[in-house]
C-alpha cells in the first residue's frame, strides 16, 4: 500500500513482484514534489499514486496518518484533531499504518474515537514483529475497519514483501480512493520464509537510523523541514492547529 522510496530500480522490481499499483508516501516532502515524482514514474504497466503520511503533534507525542487522495498540501506537527479534519475536508482515504507500533503510532482508543474519519488500518507491515501485527489485525477486527498490508519501503528490497490485493482494476488515483473508501474488498497479503524475515528485519533496523542520525540531522543540521506548519509554503493557514 506504500513506500518510502522510487526510483528506476523501485520501479523494476515492483514491475517484477506483480505489483500493479505503488502509494508513494515519503516522510518530510510537500505533496506537489510528491506528485511530480509520482507522474515521473507512472506507466502503463505500473501506477504510482502519491501519498503522505503524516507527523501528527510533536516529536515527543507523534502519531502517523497516511492519507491518500489530497488535494492540497497538510503539514506535519498539526494536532491529531486538526490533520484528521483536514483530511476529511478534502475528502482523503484516510489509513492508519503500523497501529501502537512503538511511540509513533495511533492507540486502539484514537483508532475509535475517530472511527468514522478512518477507512482501514494496516494488519500486515513488513516492518513490524508478528506481535505488532496480531495487533493490528485485532484493532481491525475490533473496529469493524478494513486491513491493509504494505511493504513500507525505506529499503528497496523490501518492496514486494507485502501487499494488498482487490476485488476490482484499480487505474487511478481516484479508483483507489474510491475502494479504499468504499469500503471495497480486498485482501492483506504476504510472503513468507527466512528471507522475507530477514528483509523484515532490515526495515526494521532501518527506524534505528531514522530516529538517530536522520532526527540528528532533521532536527540541527537541516534547518526547518519543507513540511514544517512554519513553512512560509503554507501561508499560515495551519496556525491554530500547529504544535510549534
Amino acid at each position: 500500500m506504500h513506500v518510502k522510496i522510487l526510483d528506476e530500480r523501485v520501479v523494476s522490481r515492483a514491475k517484477a513482484r506483480g505489483i500493479d499499483v505503488l502509494v508513494y508516501a515519503p516522510h518530510f516532502v510537500r505533496l506537489p514534489d510528491i506528485r511530480a515524482r509520482a507522474a515521473r514514474f507512472s506507466d502503463d504497466d505500473l501506477l504510482v499514486v502519491p501519498g503522505r503520511e503524516v507527523f501528527t503533534g510533536s516529536w515527543r507525542d507523534r502519531k502517523h496518518v497516511l492519507a491518500v487522495g489530497l488535494s492540497e498540501p497538510v503539514p506535519d506537527f498539526l494536532t491529531l484533531d486538526g490533520t484528521m479534519a483536514e483530511f476529511d475536508r478534502q475528502g482523503a482515504a484516510v489509513l492508519i499504518p503500523h497501529p501502537e507500533l512503538l511511540n509513533v503510532s495511533l492507540t486502539s482508543s484514537d483508532i475509535e474515537r475517530y472511527r468514522g474519519d478512518i477507512h482501514a488500518v494496516e494488519t500486515y507491515n513488513a516492518k513490524a514483529f508478528s506481535r505488532q501485527n496480531k495487533r493490528g489485525r485485532e484493532i481491525s477486527a475490533e473496529t469493524g475497519l478494513l486491513g491493509f498490508a504494505s511493504s513500507y519501503a525505506h529499503v528497496r528490497w523490501t518492496l514486494g514483501e507485502a501487499w494488498t490485493e482487490f476485488d476490482r482494476a484499480i487505474d487511478s488515483e481516484a479508483d483507489l480512493v474510491e475502494a479504499l473508501r468504499d469500503g471495497a474488498e480486498r485482501r492483506a497479503m504476504r510472503r513468507s520464509g527466512l528471507s522475507h524475515t530477514i528483509r523484515g528485519a532490515a526495515e526494521f533496523a532501518h527506524l534505528g537510523y531514522e530516529n538517530s542520525w536522520g532526527k540528528l540531522d532533521r532536527l540541527l543540521l537541516s534547518g526547518m523541514e519543507p513540511t514544517h506548519p512554519r513553512h512560509i509554503a503554507y501561508d499560515g493557514r495551519f496556525d491554530d492547529v500547529s504544535v510549534y
